[in-house]
């Protein structure tokens, strides 16, 4: 596979609709005004399980403004829906707290919101369960988890290998329920005219909230253009239609007028997906010298009893570390409380916390470095397929990482190293991410009058720098100038592209434009300049030559923290923290850096702070916003670096770069938990580390 010539690519290149949003001038989906428009506000459920009995919207219907109440027993019948969670409003039925059961319409915002708190909903409530734990009478065996791994793997005889280990280790670790929060909630401007529907809205992908609006309504493709040009933050809660979506449209058909909806903060606690608690746990067996020989990785995992999720979290251990003998399992209970779905690293995010604190744990039981132990560990094939890495360099970060962090002056007793009334620890852990790509299209267009390039396709730019690292893609493979060259993206109507998610949107994208940009290019040296030129592609048949040789494709990088803990409070902040991270070629260091840096903080909220409270007597989400739902600020990371190694990888995709988006999180959570073990001697292998689960403990080992 050829690679393009570095020039623009590789430089740190400003956003390209940088002035446009510091101005103001970048237009969000509640911020187009197509003609009179209305605005909807949601009606949620009030019990988590149950039917409705009746819905009196009479005396709302009469107040000045109000144009419908919509509910189940009025709102259009749906055609082919696939997604349980999309048939909003179809039946009486009621599968968790926060279910959309109703909606209002009206002349203003303020009207709908005061019209929607007086509809009277009469419900016939039932007993719920929404607590996941691991003696569940009703866990069971997923045929598959997320998007389509086998739930179960073993190889070899993990039960005799652990049995006869000369070091073992047996931790269950946990994680809670964590909650999608965009800058930008999900938001849609419907617009339903001459049988069409025009669609402004939030999403990670235009082409996916399409094709299901199209079905679910009994709609030709033709009849539904989704616009999306910048999104205000997804992390995964947009990557595919969510229920808001449909009711806009419901409600656009209602009153056939523009409608506006958009998801509260609160509501957004229920509607828009949210990552799973877990319950997992890691049984390692090792020799004295610290070289595993087994591993099993147990997950328990919750999802609705509207449709199936399972998180792949115990998906990382299959890959990381060598060993003869390992098992790795999942099993899922239904609850009722909303479906999980994809958070930033879905499976690795939970899967590498429990996996590398448990390597943490058996570095300590063999009194082997850590940095060490997972060299020792680092296998030279995939242990599940025994396919060869593409590349793997995790070795190379680990090592790059200590060296810039300082570890080797790091003393391993836990709980020696003080400042005043701090407590200084330090930990590490390993990061990966897969290296996926899928097919998408590109459209090329040369215009002799400007003697600029145009290229269209359907991504999402969702605050990562897409458009801006597709530009950089483009001007390489014509061999002209940043400058010379616009990129349009967030539009139906431009060739279908793949969705901004799995950290594949500029493997999947770039690879379009690429074979674009290069068949126009050839085109124009056969015609010339003088006359306007267009090319249309797909990489289908790329995208299926480029998994002929059954490569194991990933990122990979090491995380270093250093963790201040305050004997007097427990509370826990975070003085430096390094990311160093082997991601094939990195298209443009400024917005990779912001990518990195970003994944970062989450995994440091991820271990401190982050954590969605569930009600058990009402079944809803106590800290249902950013008051009560704690993310890192300023105060609590003084210092954070992320830098990468070079790294070209031919395998993967034209540019030989890998995703980014998500492999920031990774590990770090762990690396976090690691340095608090190291500072204070206590393990906490629930997240997040409050103070509360430090401060009895403290003052016995350290006053």
């Amino acid at each position: 596979m050829s690679v393009t010539v570095s020039g623009a690519i590789g430089a740190p290149v400003d956003r390209v609709e940088g002035k446009a949003k510091v101005t103001g001038q970048a237009k969000y989906a509640y911020e187009y005004r197509p003609g009179e428009v209305a605005y909807a506000a949601i009606i949620p459920s009030t019990i988590a399980r149950g039917t409705i009995r009746g819905v009196d919207a009479a005396a709302v219907l009469e107040l000045p403004g109000v144009l419908e109440v919509l509910w189940h027993g009025n709102a259009p019948r749906l055609h082919e829906v696939s997604d349980g969670e999309l048939e909003v409003m179809q039946s009486d039925r009621v599968s968790y707290r926060g279910q959309i059961v109703g909606v209002v319409i009206a002349d203003s915002y303020e009207t709908a919101r005061q019209a929607e708190r007086l509809v009277s909903v009469q419900y016939a409530p039932e007993t719920h369960d929404v607590l996941l734990r691991a003696d569940h009478p009703e866990l069971y065996k997923p045929e598959k988890v997320n998007p389509n791994y086998a739930p179960d793997t073993a190889e070899g005889d993990f039960d005799g290998a652990f049995a006869s280990a000369e070091v073992t280790i047996d931790c269950t670790y946990e994680t809670p329920a964590e909650h999608n929060n965009p800058m930008e909630p999900h938001a849609t401007t419907a617009v339903w005219e001459d049988g069409a529907i025009t669609l402004y809205d939030s999403n990670q992908g235009v082409v996916n909230v399409k094709t299901t609006v199209a079905k679910a309504f009994g709609l030709e493709p033709g009849q539904v253009r989704v616009i999306s040009p910048h999104v205000g933050g997804g992390f995964g809660s947009k990557g595919t239609p969510r229920p808001p979506v449909i009711l806009a449209v419901m409600a656009s058909q209602a009153v056939k007028r523009p409608v506006k909806l958009a998801v509260t903060r609160q509501q957004m606690f229920a509607i828009t997906g949210y990552r799973t608690p877990t319950i997992q746990r890691m049984r390692l067996g090792a020799d004295r010298d610290g070289r595993l020989t087994a591993l099993c990785h147990d997950a328990i995992l919750q999802t609705s009893t509207v449709r199936e999720f399972g998180e792949q979290a115990a998906l990382p251990s299959r890959m990381m570390y060598a060993t003869p003998n390992r098992r790795t399992t999942h099993r899922l209970v239904k609850l009722d409380v909303p479906t999980p779905s994809w958070m930033r690293a879905p499976g690795e995010a939970p899967g590498m916390y429990a996996l590398e604190s448990a390597m943490d744990e058996l570095a300590i039981a063999c009194g082997i470095d850590p940095v060490e132990l997972r060299i020792r560990n680092d296998p030279e094939v995939d242990p599940e397929t025994g396919n060869r890495f593409s590349s793997r360099n995790l070795v190379a970060c680990l090592r790059e990482g200590a060296e810039r962090f300082g570890w080797a002056e790091r003393d391993p007793q836990p709980g020696v190293r003080t400042e005043g009334r701090w407590l200084l620890g330090t930990g590490v852990a390993a990061s990966t991410y897969p290296a996926r790509r899928q097919a998408s299209s590109a459209r090329a267009r040369y215009e002799p009058d400007t003697g600029r390039y145009t290229i269209q396709i359907a991504a999402a730019d969702i605050g990562t720098g897409a458009r801006t690292a597709l530009t950089q893609i483009a001007a390489d493979a014509l061999e002209v100038s940043v400058g010379e060259v616009e990129v349009q993206i967030g539009d139906s109507s431009f060739p279908e592209a793949f969705l901004a998610g799995g950290s594949m949107g500029n493997s999947s994208w770039g690879s379009a434009v690429v074979k674009a940009c290069r068949e126009l290019r050839a085109r124009m040296a056969e015609d010339g300049h003088d006359s306007p030129a267009e090319v249309e592609v797909n990489t289908k048949e790329e995208a299926a030559a480029a998994s002929a040789e059954p490569l194991a494709k990933h990122g990979f990088g090491a995380q270093f923290v250093e963790a201040r803990v305050d004997v007097d409070s427990g509370e826990v902040h975070i003085s430096r923290a390094l990311g160093v991270f082997a991601v094939g070629r990195v298209i443009n260091p400024k917005t990779a850096r912001s990518q990195f840096l970003g994944g970062m903080t989450m995994g440091i909220g991820m271990a401190l702070h982050e954590e969605s409270m569930i009600d058990l007597e009402f079944g809803d989400y106590l800290n249902h916003d950013l008051a009560g739902y704690h993310v890192p600020t300023n105060a609590d990371i003084e210092g954070m670096e992320a830098v990468w190694l070079d790294e070209d990888d031919p395998h993967v995709n034209p540019m030989g770069a890998k995703g980014i988006g998500e492999i920031g999180i990774v590990g770090t959570a762990a690396a976090v938990a690691n340095a608090v073990h190291h500072a204070t001697g206590l393990r906490v292998r629930d997240l997040p580390i409050r103070p509360d689960k430090l401060i009895s403990a403290l003052p016995r080992r350290n006053r």
